[in-house]
């Protein structure tokens, strides 16, 4: 089973730099966008065989998840079930079968770290949410989680440690949620490769230069590593800030 996530950065820009021919292209049996900026009517999809689910945030032009899916779930919802972090359409949770999988669109801390402690209580709220999951079946996590997790995992990491996406307490967080019994798949297969990100600055050249940051993940519950085939970043496709990710699993 393939499945493909992607920060598409506002769908409607995406489809006229080519998402749709990646999205034809890669043949993905789950492919979950994040950010789409849109509202309910904005657009119409035409992906014939995919069951859609959408997740729009109240702001208009904001946040806002998707999930297009070959296989019909069992159950889908909706946020998390909190109402201060379920107005901007950050989560879309579809159960099947032998496991969860969740998308999710994390938020980001901001420039001066303006909405760290926002972020901070929202990792707890949610890695409440996906434990709970975890307990009924295991989980497959993926999304935009807006953070660097190691040093490995983005250009420069000395003069970005104190900015978004890779303060201590951002990359504390990750680390909690690994040590609840989850895998970063990427890492798994590949521990030690440098140079491997999702998302690059549009300033300064940066993904010319491959200047980036690895902060789009699919992680999966301890007890779902047997099924996991291999991990790839698509750095060669364009038409968003980030790239896409892929999980083969069995």
């Amino acid at each position: 089973m393939k499945l493909i996530s992607w920060n598409v950065n506002g769908l409607r820009a995406c489809v006229q730099k080519g998402f749709l021919e990646y999205f034809n292209r890669i043949n993905a049996d789950i492919f979950c966008i994040q950010e789409t900026k849109l509202q309910k009517g904005q657009i119409d999809l035409e992906l014939e065989g995919y069951n859609q689910y959408w997740n729009y945030a109240e702001r208009k032009g904001y946040s806002g998840t998707a999930v297009f899916s070959r296989i019909k779930p069992l159950n889908v919802s909706y946020g998390i079930d909190i109402e201060e972090h379920d107005k901007e359409g950050r989560v879309i949770t579809l159960e099947f079968e032998d496991f969860y999988l969740v998308t999710v669109y994390t938020p980001n801390s901001q420039e001066k770290l303006a909405r760290l402690d926002y972020r901070m209580k929202w990792e707890d709220d949610f890695r409440g949410y996906i434990k709970k999951l975890d307990m009924i079946k295991p989980v497959v996590l993926c999304g935009d989680l807006n953070v660097a997790h190691r040093e490995i995992d983005l250009k420069n990491p000395n003069s970005n440690r104190k900015n978004a996406g890779f303060t201590d307490e951002e990359r504390n967080k990750f680390t909690e949620l690994l040590n609840e019994g989850f895998i970063d798949t990427y890492r798994y297969f590949y521990p030690d490769k440098e140079g491997a990100y999702t998302w690059w600055s549009y300033r300064f050249n940066a993904r010319a230069n491959n200047a980036g940051w690895r902060i789009d993940y699919f992680c999966v519950s301890e007890r779902f590593k047997d099924r996991l085939v291999s991990a790839d970043i698509h750095s060669d496709v364009f038409g968003s800030d980030h790239c896409p990710i892929e999980l083969i699993i069995e």
